[in-house]
């Protein structure tokens, strides 16, 4: 189900570079939940530890390698040496069922641990819709659907990437996708986060950072301080690559207290992942205004459950406004008929250092829903806050 090493998102490349170079001891614990309380088919913890256990065998190739060499300038020379001695360690991964519930725990050094996320919630998608799900579309009728929403978005002039790995049907359906979008002439796709895929389209593959990255500074430094912290660390890896900082980890209004003149002028733009789109829009104009910084030289990228529909809606209110472009994920890679898994799996505890104790990792957003992590640690970070 995972078609090779690089089958897995580029901000998991770009922060595993991050951790290896400022957190080499750091170690990390993730966990999966089932957000959507979905019941799992028997036998279904054996069918994934199969899959778990194949993952051992990738390894990154010399063609590989020169091509991160040759796309990803910010890749340095010493993490693509680190990178093609990587192997998956099954033995991080703890999975099992009782009855209809599906538990998984990944923990390890951080800068190995890091790479597990995507790639197993791919094949955990793949392989429940493999075990309980009709066959696919006639294979036209997919193809059509693809055509169609590149077609809307072309004719609109929105600027989208494909976000779909975690969540796809399959990972033939994934890629049926990305080349019926690019069999239209005039498409706007301007790339895919996964990093395989991009390499075999020839697409430029898209991704910065996720949460995990700002929730452990969070531990590290304190919830007040995480979001400056984090991306302060960002820019001293990355010296000003990789420019699109994540406001949500614990709610816009307390990203933007941090985003001050120095980080806004420092950073392209910002990605929005949770709440009303149309709401951040505003709230972050303003907040560029405020700093005496036009915001027509910035960028929104929107990445929160995004459909065509939704991105025309936003694009037209950031029409003249402020540069947006958009990630979407489920939309195009599990849209032929099923409910598609809500699910995560996200950093859960982390131990900073060796002899540090182990601490919760919490993720708060602008949507109550999606707050993730150990409810009394989750309490008391919305207390400091003022959340």
């Amino acid at each position: 189900m995972i078609q090779s090493i690089l089958d897995n998102d580029l901000y998991k490349f770009t922060m595993q570079q991050a951790v290896q170079i400022l957190y080499p001891r750091a170690q990390a614990e993730y966990e999966f939940t089932n957000r959507g309380a979905t019941p799992f088919p028997h036998g279904f913890s054996q069918r994934i530890r199969q899959e778990v256990e194949k993952m051992a065998r990738l390894s990154l190739s010399q063609d590989q390698k020169a091509y991160l060499k040759n796309t990803c300038s910010f890749l340095t020379p010493a993490y693509l040496d680190y990178l093609e001695s990587y192997t998956y360690n099954p033995d991080e991964v703890t999975l099992g069922q009782k009855k209809e519930i599906f538990f998984l725990k990944v923990k390890g050094p951080w800068h190995t641990a890091i790479l597990w996320e995507v790639p197993l919630m791919a094949i955990i998608s793949e392989t429940f819709f493999s075990m309980t799900a009709p066959a696919p579309p006639f294979r036209e009728k997919t193809k059509q659907i693809n055509r169609d929403k590149a077609a809307v978005m072309a004719a609109n002039q929105i600027y989208f990437a494909d976000f779909g790995t975690r969540r796809r049907f399959s990972s033939t359906t994934h890629e049926m996708v990305i080349a019926d979008i690019l069999s239209q002439k005039n498409h706007t796709l301007i790339g895919t986060s996964n990093v395989h895929l991009a390499q075999k389209f020839d697409l430029p593959p898209i991704g910065t950072l996720a949460h995990e990255w700002i929730m452990f500074h969070g531990a590290m430094a304190g919830y007040k301080k995480a979001n400056a912290t984090a991306m302060d660390a960002w820019i001293q890896v990355f010296k000003g690559d990789l420019g699109i900082a994540l406001a949500d980890t614990y709610t816009t209004e307390v990203f933007l207290s941090s985003f001050d003149v120095r980080l806004a002028h420092f950073f392209d733009g910002v990605r929005q992942d949770s709440g009303d789109p149309i709401a951040f829009l505003k709230k972050l104009i303003l907040h560029y205004e405020t700093l005496h910084i036009d915001p027509a030289t910035k960028t929104i990228v929107f990445s929160d459950g995004l459909d065509i529909n939704g991105a025309m809606a936003i694009h037209n209110e950031c029409r003249g406004k402020i540069k947006d472009a958009y990630g979407i994920g489920t939309h195009l890679t599990n849209d032929i008929g099923v409910t598609p898994l809500n699910m995560v799996i996200k950093l859960s505890r982390c131990q900073i250092s060796p002899g540090k104790p182990w601490q919760h990792t919490i993720k708060l957003s602008d949507d109550r829903g999606k707050h993730t992590g150990n409810q009394p640690e989750l309490d008391a970070c919305m207390k400091i806050l003022n959340v």
